[in-house]
């Protein structure tokens, strides 16, 4: 008999939904497994176990429901810690909204809880999701459940190790330039980037509000599918939500092909930069496809180099505008004894904020200033379109794209501290997608030949063509030979070599 919190949310949803286990004793084993696991992940911020204890006992209470009505009736899940919760934390991993407790609901925290679900955990992040690794957290450093050593890419990391550690059966994130997509892949789970506008925005602290998209990341495609279906839908509090319906998934039959389907290489995602282990994984599972039966066709996106730049310059403008309202006056922390207002907004603003949202907040403004505005932000605002427009045709010829999620396999924790640009370069593969708006996969589809970590390979589709996305995923998942589980973790596995290296990271 698999333990209870090995399984798949599909198969969990079932037991729940037949009696055969009930609610509590699904929530008590997720705690055992935090608790065996948590020391040496740092996946979690806030563990919610009261609450989720009395979320479980109320369902119970009221009994199985139309599994239709509510799909998650009973399952734990945790989100991302800048998703607001009611009664419950949000920090966004940032000293400036240690003791925030929102009053409401994210949109995607309502639609959970009406489908049944039960919120376990708030999870760690990149602070404001600005970072790549999960190392700049203001309260921990969390670390790839596959090696401990490692870094579980971010800024959506400790949803990514949670899920991949067995802590609940799947997770919210938020992706921006590929803050789900990234660390999906070098923790060998599955992870949804919606198109920019299906999944409503409102209750989740934004970065840059025009390439912010909240998406799910489960252990495999199926388990995505669903919690995509449950989050999607119009909101009207967003001005930005896509006035359309949570789409129709249907799950292809068994032993479905790929026939017919035209995928798309890009060749500046394939030429060069790549590591020998990941270019292998991905190029095995591109051969897989056109075994299934897929036209394989290299194509190309002429202004794909541009993107990185181009994402960093607008993402940053954005962010120093939107943390404008993080001033010391009207919530979050204020520093102490400020002399005037001016003093406020300074002493506030150093003690709140960590390294790498400072160094966002300096470049934004700088790109927004007057005498660069032009040379910086309108040039990148071309770009993006320049982008969008490269993708959207690209994807008149063929029916989704395919590229590796990272250039390399999880880094060691600590090596890239010092070298922001360098760390920025690993979101080289992501960025893209956000600057058109378009929705990506992200896949495990190996272990790499030499690390034996996970890698994990973008399925890319047209705007609101998630069913096909999803579609194709799943069949590829099914082909492909399943990379297996971390090993079990535990407090032991934490050496006194990377002791240091965290403390380093946390000083930062």
């Amino acid at each position: 008999m698999r333990p209870l919190y090995s399984l798949s949310l599909l198969e969990t949803r079932n037991l729940l939904a037949s009696g055969e286990v009930s609610p509590s004793r699904v929530v008590e084993a997720c705690l055992e497994r935090i608790a065996r696991t948590e020391p040496s992940i740092g996946a979690i911020l806030t563990l919610c176990a009261e609450e989720a204890g009395a979320a479980a006992r109320r369902l119970e209470a009221a009994g199985p429901p139309d599994p239709e009505r509510q799909p998650l009736w009973g399952v734990p899940l945790s989100v991302k810690d800048l998703l607001c919760t009611r009664g419950i934390r949000t920090t966004c991993a940032s000293r400036f909204l240690e003791n925030f407790v929102p009053p409401y609901d994210a949109f995607v925290v309502d639609r959970l809880k009406k489908a049944g679900a039960i919120l376990l955990a708030k999870t760690n992040m990149d602070e404001f999701a600005m970072g790549s690794s999960t190392e700049f957290s203001a309260f921990q450093v969390t670390r790839n459940p596959w090696n401990t050593q490692r870094v579980p890419g971010g800024s959506s990391g400790g949803s990514a190790a949670s899920v991949a550690a067995m802590q609940t059966y799947g997770s919210l994130g938020s992706d921006t330039g590929g803050s789900i997509r990234l660390p999906a892949g070098l923790c060998g789970v599955v992870g949804l980037k919606p198109t920019y506008g299906r999944v409503s925005r409102y209750g989740a602290v934004a970065y840059a509000s025009s390439f912010d998209q909240i998406g799910p990341l489960a252990r495999n495609v199926d388990d995505c599918a669903l919690l995509f279906s449950v989050i999607a839908g119009y909101d009207p509090r967003d001005a930005t939500s896509a006035q359309l319906p949570a789409p129709a998934l249907e799950r292809p039959e068994e032993g479905a092909d790929l026939s017919g389907v035209v995928l798309g290489l890009p060749a500046e995602y394939w030429r060069g930069g790549l590591s020998a282990e990941v270019e292998q994984a991905c190029c095995k599972a591109v051969g897989t496809a056109a075994d299934l039966g897929a036209e394989i066709r290299e194509i190309s996106l002429p202004h794909l180099p541009y993107g990185l730049a181009a994402y960093y310059i607008l993402a940053s403008a954005e962010a120093s505008s939107n943390l404008a309202r993080f001033d010391g006056l009207r919530y979050g922390r204020r520093g102490g004894s400020p002399s005037d207002l001016k003093d406020t907004y300074t002493v506030s603003r150093t003690q709140g904020f960590g390294p790498e949202v400072k160094r966002r907040i300096l470049l934004g403004a700088y790109t927004l200033s007057a005498g660069y505005y032009d040379a910086y932000y309108t040039k990148a605002s071309q770009v993006r379109r320049l982008i969008r427009d490269d993708f959207s045709t690209a994807l008149e010829s063929c029916d989704a794209l395919l590229a590796p999620a990272c250039p390399v396999t999880a880094w060691e924790i600590g090596a890239l501290l010092d070298d922001p640009l360098t760390t920025y370069k690993m979101d080289i593969l992501t960025v893209c997608l956000n600057l058109a708006g378009l929705p990506g996969l992200s896949l495990p589809v190996g272990l790499g030949s030499e690390s034996r970590l996970p890698v994990g390979l973008q399925i890319m589709g047209r705007a609101f063509d998630e069913p096909r996305v999803l579609r194709l995923g799943r069949i590829l998942e099914a082909a492909l030979p399943a990379i297996g589980s971390p090993a079990d973790v535990n407090s032991k596995q934490r050496g006194s070599g990377s002791e240091s290296e965290l403390k380093r990271a946390r000083a930062v």
